[in-house]
């Protein structure tokens, strides 16, 4: 891919061979493409915050607090949208957030006005979280059910209250899997396509989107393989510097 970004676009030729940085020159001249980076990182970083905040109880709630016979069906329901595509679920919030939609017509028999919400920054992000959700739930629930409910009820027993078990407790014990989880779903956002194009509309922009108008409409394969690649590479350092940081505390609290 790398390779591919250093050739040349020719119309009519679409690739020839060269070692040029002139595809990375125009992204970093063009603000057009630094705004759709900036907003994919945004949309990205707000989807992956309230999978985490949704999710952290949600699978706390199953380990904990659910019998096991509710603990299956419940993570049953929450798996079952994954064995759909995205592109229909993608679809169906199309249904739920158009302007003539459900969420609309459940407003309006309150007597409310209608709210814009499709091809919005919010139906986006909305799209995005119920994508990467399950993901989120399901690992963070996995590790939940590795941490001994002894050590919890024994801080209870010296006069911990539930937030300061969950702070000096459960969330250090827990941090390797919302390292995980939230990689997951940041590396899912930032390279998400049918969300961004189906519920965005056209004026919304995301890298992967631009990446495939670059590649398979505009055939400029060399710039396509250039944004794919700033992509990637945006994507990695962050992930590496919130791994290495997240070490680091987890380090800390274990010393």
């Amino acid at each position: 891919m790398f390779r591919y970004s250093l050739n040349r676009f020719v119309p009519g030729q679409m690739m020839v061979e060269a070692l040029t940085l002139a595809n990375y020159q125009k992204f970093f001249a063009d603000s057009f493409y630094q705004d759709v980076l900036f907003t994919t990182l945004w949309v990205s970083a707000v989807s992956t915050l309230l999978c985490l905040l949704a999710g952290f109880p949600v699978a706390y709630f199953l380990v904990r607090q659910a019998s096991a016979k509710w603990k299956g069906r419940l993570l049953l329901l929450i798996i079952l949208p994954l064995l759909m595509g995205n592109a229909v679920r993608t679809a169906a919030w199309m249904v739920i957030l158009g302007d003539k939609g459900m969420f609309n017509a459940a407003i309006g028999t309150l007597g409310l006005a209608p709210v814009k919400l499709m091809y919005t920054p919010l139906a986006v992000i909305i799209g995005l979280v119920s994508v990467m959700l399950p993901f989120m739930i399901v690992t963070l629930q996995s590790v939940l059910e590795g941490i001994d409910e002894n050590l919890e009820s024994a801080a209870a027993s010296l006069g911990a209250g539930h937030l300061t078990i969950l702070k000096r407790v459960v969330l250090p014990l827990a941090l390797p899997g919302l390292l995980a989880g939230t990689m997951l779903c940041f590396i899912l956002s930032m390279n998400a396509y049918a969300t961004p194009v189906l519920i965005g509309g056209p004026s919304f922009h995301m890298m992967a989107p631009t990446v495939y108008q670059q590649v398979a409409k505009a055939m400029n394969w060399p710039f396509g393989a250039a944004l794919a690649f700033v992509l990637m590479a945006v994507t990695l350092v962050l992930t590496t510097a919130a791994n290495m940081l997240v070490q680091r505390h987890y380090r800390r609290w274990s010393e």
